[in-house]
């Protein structure tokens, strides 16, 4: 059973984790150098507490199963699963993980929550790569169930099923990716979302408040409860997938789209910026934060009522 976990680093992702470990009683050993870092660290879990708790049912938090070091062996030493959440860079990663890998247990588990890198690479300086993987979540990790599992070329099966198992306790829905690729699968289709809009904007089609309300108003409310292939097999009305292929498949040859991403010019950067900050005039990130994490929290409980039903 795994009852200890460290998290190393206390960003955005890593807060994430310890606020949804510490919703189910998992006793979190958090790691960042900069002991005033956790002053910061705390008002989140009480900003994001009221959420948190009301998406898993629980009364309190436990803040006595927190705990916060500034030494990465005093993290480590004791942990039966750790959750490292640096920076996107191999350095970083690689040299961290040597530091993890000297001071954890033999059986521990240590997974990296890169949005993308190979774990192959991360652990490669690793004596022991056979208990290492990628365990990449989605912000607001405390929030949002899905994590993707992507084992190294050395990584062995009994060490993915207990991060299996010990994310599933969590209350995640964990993707075990077959084979490591670059940006595993979410962040592959969200960054060709990404890298058409900034087409579209640098081209002069639409700005960013459009290009969000035709997500939020039209494919993100079928996404959340099916995803891309099931709602085009939809399209295909009664002959499902075999009858959309055939009626829309055409137009996968019509240049609509721009595989790769466009320069990021200092002109095309302001009309990004300029178009988020009119999106977000007179809301702060926290106000913001609080009406995602609320609507997040309904959405999910709606979607529990359907998807038993579109899932078997």
């Amino acid at each position: 059973m795994i009852k200890k976990i460290a998290v190393i680093g206390t960003g955005v992702i890593g807060t994430g984790w310890i606020i949804r470990c510490l919703a189910h009683n998992k006793k979190v050993i958090a790691y960042d150098k900069d002991v005033k870092l956790k002053k910061k660290l705390i008002m989140e879990i009480k900003r994001a507490w009221p959420f948190t708790k009301k998406l898993f049912n629980k009364k309190k938090i436990n803040l006595k199963n927190f705990q916060y070091v500034t030494s990465i062996e005093e993290a480590v030493k004791d942990a039966d699963f750790i959750q490292e959440c640096a920076p996107e860079n191999y350095a970083i990663k690689i040299k961290l993980m040597n530091d993890i890998e000297k001071y954890a247990k033999l059986n521990a588990v240590i997974s990296s929550s890169s949005s993308g890198l190979l774990p192959t690479k991360i652990y490669s300086k690793c004596k022991n790569p056979k208990r290492a993987m990628i365990g990449h979540p989605f912000n607001p990790v405390y929030l949002c169930p899905g994590v993707e599992i992507v084992a190294g070329k050395k990584t062995k099966k009994n060490f993915l099923n207990k991060a299996h198992k010990f994310y599933k306790s969590i209350s995640m829905n964990p993707i075990m990716v077959k084979k490591e690729l670059p940006g595993y699968l979410a962040d592959r289709l969200q960054e060709a979302l990404w890298r058409e809009g900034l087409h579209i904007i640098n081209e002069g089609y639409a700005t960013t408040k459009d290009l969000d309300r035709a997500i939020e108003d039209g494919p993100g409310l079928r996404w959340s409860l099916m995803g891309t292939f099931l709602t085009f097999h939809l399209a295909g009305g009664k002959g499902g997938m075999k009858h959309m292929l055939k009626q829309f498949g055409p137009a996968l040859k019509l240049p609509w789209t721009h595989l790769k991403a466009p320069k990021l010019s200092k002109k095309l950067s302001s009309r990004v910026i300029a178009g988020t900050k009119q999106q977000s005039k007179g809301k702060s990130v926290a106000m913001i934060s609080n009406i995602r994490d609320e609507y997040l929290v309904n959405l999910q409980k709606l979607r529990k009522k359907y998807e038993n039903k579109i899932r078997k």
